[in-house]
């Protein structure tokens, strides 16, 4: 069934995921959706430094919102927010350096920032995609460190400061090869049989694709969304899947096209007029499983998703004296 999937996905892409899948879509869209002012609200993107987190956090810039821009690279980071601060002029811009796939920095964080900062809009942009398997510091498998328990953590422990904001929303970037994936709660770090990449990866964006569907069952207040950026040209591409950007180089979407359904639903009105929990592709909602590609899951494997990271998160909370 896998090679089914992957078919399909890859002649769906062919046709909505490249450039001319966005030019197409983008006929439809109302530019007044997005013109619009943000001054006063407070807005945090992961992995902000390059690529769609970059383009993302450049156009709420421009449109008067203040940013938390949460980097691992301290000097990459810089850079970008000397441009972000330089193309718009908007001086509310902050750095805060955060390695996602180090579950007690983010926690650390988390909990620092809530005392400092407030928060309408959560954007859980960063992501990796390693092709051999690799452990962090603390034994995980780095890839679902990254996607998976780093998004959820993040999510989590900024829900409580979330709920006590006006219009709060939390949209995190997945990927349309979740869609070859079934959720698989038996094996989240990888550790049996070959380790691909790619699949490991893809199963964590349908793990993100879950995790928001769950959120948006049990935080009423905050409008959960979870979104496909289309085949993007972004550092993260080329470096991960180099034969892939070969080929596919001329038909890429620009960061900016990858960036515009992320900016839609973190600043539009007519976004949160939708349900919680969707997932979107060119500022519509979509399906989230291929016709006949048997990947649903019964309620119960994905309660225990939330359950494992749930105990996972806990492990490496620490907690403060007094």
């Amino acid at each position: 069934m896998s090679w089914y999937r992957n078919t399909v996905w890859f002649v769906k892409g062919l046709r909505e995921y490249t450039r001319g899948g966005y030019e197409s879509a983008s006929k439809r869209f109302n530019p007044a959706d997005v013109e619009v002012d943000v001054a006063g609200r407070s807005f945090l993107v992961t992995g902000a430094n390059s690529g769609i987190g970059k383009a993302t956090a450049k156009e709420i810039a421009r449109r008067g919102g203040t940013v938390h821009l949460v980097c691992r690279n301290k000097e990459r980071a810089e850079v970008a927010k000397k441009e972000i601060v330089t193309e718009t002029g908007n001086q509310n811009i902050f750095l805060h350096i955060v390695d996602i796939s180090n579950p007690k920095e983010i926690w650390k964080f988390a909990e620092k920032f809530q005392n400092e900062h407030k928060l309408n809009v959560l954007i859980n942009n960063a992501g990796c995609m390693v092709n051999n398997r690799e452990l962090t510091e603390d034994g995980l498998e780095k890839n679902f460190a990254t996607n998976t328990l780093g998004t959820y953590i993040m999510t989590t422990a900024l829900v409580p400061l979330l709920e006590k904001a006006a219009d709060a929303r939390v949209i995190t970037v997945s990927s349309g090869g979740m869609l070859v994936q079934k959720l698989n709660v038996s094996d989240l770090q990888s550790e049996s049989g070959p380790f691909d990449g790619t699949m490991v990866y893809a199963q964590n964006k349908r793990q993100q694709v879950v995790l928001t569907e769950q959120w948006a069952k049990a935080h009423r207040n905050i409008h959960f969304s979870v979104m496909h950026p289309g085949w993007a040209d972004t550092p993260a591409v080329r470096s991960s899947m180099p034969d892939f950007y070969e080929r596919m180089k001329n038909s890429l979407r620009t960061e900016a096209q990858g960036a515009d359904t992320v900016l839609w639903l973190a600043v539009s009105a007519e976004a949160t007029k939708l349900p919680s929990g969707l997932f979107f592709q060119d500022r519509q909602p979509v399906p989230t499983h291929l016709p006949l590609a048997y990947t649903h899951s019964p309620p119960e494997v994905e309660e225990k998703l939330m359950e494992a990271l749930e105990e996972f998160s806990q492990k490496f909370k620490s907690v403060s004296p007094g």
